[in-house]
């Protein structure tokens, strides 16, 4: 290996991270090895190496990279605690949960569940990939034979529940409109929204969270603590034909009998629960599982509610306690037993509760989010059970979103209100501690040392200022790698990994985003789609502009005017201005295809597809207005192309 190579690739763990990692081994009950017996318990079989590929041969899932995970003892560069949930995540194939109820693991870093009514089977959640789906239908009829679809349920809106879907349901059964497909009250509205207006930001910041970039080992990315990372398949979103509106709403699918709970603003803005008295299953979708959930994801999203989640578990606990007797949920493995199933429930219930109240009380006495970071110790009761522990969600960065969902981003502090950005910040910090040297001198021994955080935080500040001395790149990659080996929250593992892996080697090169596709589009309303449009709008490029234009969609039966002035682009429903510059008539559909890129206004308008009257150039002034949003931007060092 060149100097130059040695100099990006991976180091060894330091001295104060493997003494660390000892305290860990020592202070957790690692002699439990329960869940290693209910991951395992009900194996039927499985795809090799649960490898998917796609219909061109491009492998979407596979967990052979995975395979340094044989080793049972933790190395020096992974935390113990999330070696074990990392090995533990390895088991996949198909298992059984009670006889008629079956689970796919570990083909997607959610599950599908599979529930055996009186003719057919109902599917809940459909995984990630449509690839990923189909490959788990083949694997569930292999072992059950081959059985119709009675059913679909979505638990909640996140993609990896229901981007499968139509690897489930074919275009045929699709056509028939006899498969119900069941999914809590507001769900099209969340799916398609939740990350449709910041999309561009959450998916560059979702890198961090996941880490695909980095290299599967021991010194990189290792799990995602839900599970072992995202599929890479096609995704299509069906539209329920069936909502769920309230708590103890039943539905009898293939002579079952299925009671619900909704649990909104949780761990989705839209999810639920359901209970199957005949399997005395209990299913929490994604609300108790065998971590600390995220209450803020590292990718970013609407703060979720910690303490409607612990009310919901509570309420779920009242409905369905001492009836249960075995539980499974959307990631991770099953529960068997009355006293084990309401002794999770009640913890997690109380986790979040903790979290929460804990939060606030600190809160109101003056702390601020950082000083209640620091303050907060979980009690002894959770920190030793290991379906708590913040492999996903961590309750150093989770009491930050509870602060953040009461206060806000700021402390009241005034030092805090107007900072300056990092790169004017960096420089100024540089000249107080006496030029570049000199903080390279001080942080190199406070890195032997094992005071990482103060050494991150001083050596960024050199990075922003000097974006180009390596020497301060270098420094500040290696203690992002020893936080990352320290890291017992795989989320934060990977964030570290990665900022230390893009500081040494840059940003991964990607290709461009692909247009927005079209079934995703065509799920959208008029209204968010404008309000899309309106946040690519370059507000300093339509200075002293003004556009009216009049949209009319013949088979939506909508009408719009769309207006920009005083650099903002509003719109009006179920209306039309009677000075408008231009107005179109035309398909709603059509206007899907152009923002898909599958076509473009001029062919559209060439080709019949859109009718117009007045000055259409006013259009194209408009779009050429809008910004193109880069898939990648710089993160742990400054924005390389300014940004007007």
């Amino acid at each position: 290996m060149t100097e130059a190579a040695s100099t990006k690739a991976p180091k060894e763990a330091s001295a104060p991270v493997v003494a660390r990692h000892a305290a860990t081994l020592k202070a957790l009950p690692f002699s439990d090895t329960r869940d290693f017996e209910d991951a395992a318990r009900g194996f039927l079989g499985t795809v090799e190496n649960a490898r998917i590929t796609s219909a061109q041969g491009r492998v979407v899932w596979s967990l052979e990279p995975y395979g340094f995970l044989s080793d049972a003892e933790a190395p020096p560069t992974v935390d113990p605690s999330l070696w074990r949930q990392s090995r533990l995540n390895m088991n996949h194939g198909i298992f059984e949960v009670v006889p008629g109820v079956y689970q796919i693991r570990g083909l997607d870093i959610a599950n599908m569940t599979l529930i055996e009514g009186e003719r057919g089977v109902i599917v809940v959640d459909t995984l990630t990939s449509i690839e990923g789906a189909r490959a788990a239908m083949e694997l569930y009829f292999r072992h059950r034979g081959r059985r119709s679809v009675a059913a679909v349920i979505f638990t909640h809106t996140h993609t990896d529940h229901w981007g499968g879907a139509r690897g489930v349901l074919d275009d045929e059964t699709m056509a028939s409109g006899k498969v119900p497909i069941i999914a809590p009250n507001l769900f099209m509205e969340h799916a398609v929204s939740e990350n449709i207006i910041a999309g561009p930001a959450m998916l560059r910041r979702a890198q961090y969270q996941f880490g695909p970039f980095l290299a599967k080992g021991v010194r990189g990315q290792v799990d995602c603590g839900l599970g072992k990372s995202m599929a890479a398949g096609s995704v299509a979103l069906l539209r329920p034909t069936d909502l769920i509106m309230a708590t103890g709403d039943k539905r009898t699918l293939d002579g079952l009998e299925l009671e619900f709970q909704m649990a909104p603003n949780s761990e989705a803005p839209a999810e639920m629960h359901f209970f199957i008295p005949r399997y005395k299953l209990l299913n929490l979708a994604e609300n108790c599982t065998h971590n600390f959930h995220n209450l803020l994801p590292f990718r970013g999203a609407d703060v979720r509610d910690a303490l409607a989640w612990s009310k919901y578990l509570g309420e779920a606990l009242q409905m369905w306690g001492g009836k249960a007797e075995a539980m499974c949920g959307q990631h991770h493995w099953p529960v068997w037993g009355v006293e084990r199933i309401d002794t999770m429930i009640r913890q997690q219930r109380d986790l979040y509760k903790f979290a929460h109240d804990q939060t606030v009380r600190l809160m109101n006495h003056g702390l601020t989010a950082t000083e209640i970071a620091e303050t907060i110790k979980l009690p002894a009761s959770l920190d030793a059970a290991w379906h708590a522990r913040g492999y996903y969600g961590h309750i150093r960065h989770n009491v930050k979103a509870i602060y953040q969902k009461y206060l806000g981003w700021y402390d009241a502090n005034p030092v805090n209100l107007d900072p300056l950005p990092p790169v004017a910040a960096g420089r100024k910090y540089v000249e107080y501690m006496g030029g570049a040297d000199a903080i390279l001198a001080r942080a190199a021994n406070d890195l032997a040392k094992g005071e990482f955080r103060v050494v991150a935080q001083a050596v960024s500040h050199l990075v922003f200022a000097e974006p180009d001395n390596q020497s301060a790149r270098a420094l500040l990659a290696d203690t992002y790698e020893q936080l990352g080996y320290l890291a017992e929250s795989a989320t934060w593992r990977n964030a570290y990994l990665f900022g230390a892996q893009e500081l040494r080697q840059g940003m991964p090169k990607a290709p461009p985003r692909p247009p927005m596709p079209r079934e995703t589009l065509a799920a959208l309303r008029t209204e968010q789609l404008w309000d899309v449009l309106g946040v690519r709008l370059n507000g300093p490029k339509a200075e002293g502009k003004h556009i009216v234009l009049n949209w009319r969609f013949t088979d939506t039966n909508e009408g719009f005017v769309l207006t920009l002035e005083n650099c903002a682009l509003t719109y009006v429903a179920g209306a039309q201005a009677a000075a408008a510059d231009a107005s179109f008539t035309l398909p709603r559909g059509t206007l899907d295809e152009v923002i898909a890129k599958q076509t473009s206004f001029p062919e559209a308008v060439a080709s019949g597809k859109i009718k117009f009257t007045g000055n259409a150039m006013r259009l194209a002034e408009l779009m050429a207005l809008m910004d193109e949003f880069p898939r990648m931007f710089e993160i742990v060092e400054p924005k390389r192309t300014p940004v007007s």
